[in-house]
């Protein structure tokens, strides 16, 4: 999807978690939602950007490791890709439907 990078874009990941999300897996509706909506490129993209390892990324993401102040705000960015690829599979999709539509003439 897009890139991130070079956008100016600040993300506060105090903004985004608390005290209590800290020393556990992230919830599992976060989880599912950002493995659907991020590729392997997105993760090392970010790894690179946050300097937290892919496989700590990954693994917060498959909640085999804890969310940590360390890895907050790679994940917080994990976070903004899945919000802007979302946005673009939405749009995609509506096109989509469009034309299958006139082709189907419904």
């Amino acid at each position: 999807m897009g890139s991130i990078k070079n956008l100016g874009l600040v993300i506060n990941s105090d903004l985004i978690f608390n005290e209590d999300d800290f020393g556990r897996p992230i919830s599992e509706r976060l989880s599912e939602i950002l493995r659907r909506n991020t590729s392997k490129n997105d993760l090392a993209n970010i790894a690179i950007q946050s300097e937290v390892s892919f496989s700590t990324i990954r693994d917060v993401i498959y909640r085999t490791n804890s969310l940590t102040k360390v890895n907050a705000m790679a994940i917080s960015l994990l976070i903004h890709a899945a919000y802007e690829n979302s946005i673009g599979y939405k749009l995609r999709a509506e096109g989509d439907i469009m034309f299958l539509g006139r082709l189907l003439k419904v």
